[in-house]
């Protein structure tokens, strides 16, 4: 079991770990494609809603 985590230790110093810029560019390009996803999917969502509401009459 040492060897084990002597091992997983030595991996973890190999890992390039990303710069805090590009952590936060990467934030900012997830957060606003969920907002644009979520958005497209909204407006789909109540399109389909007047839809329904005028075919089956609410």
């Amino acid at each position: 079991m040492f060897r084990f985590f002597k091992e997983c230790a030595a991996e973890l110093r190999k890992v390039v770990w990303p710069s805090r810029d590009d952590v936060v560019s990467s934030v900012k390009v997830v957060i606003v494609s969920t907002i644009i996803i979520a958005a497209i999917l909204g407006g789909l969502d109540a399109l389909f809603t007047l839809g329904m509401e005028t075919v089956f009459g609410a």
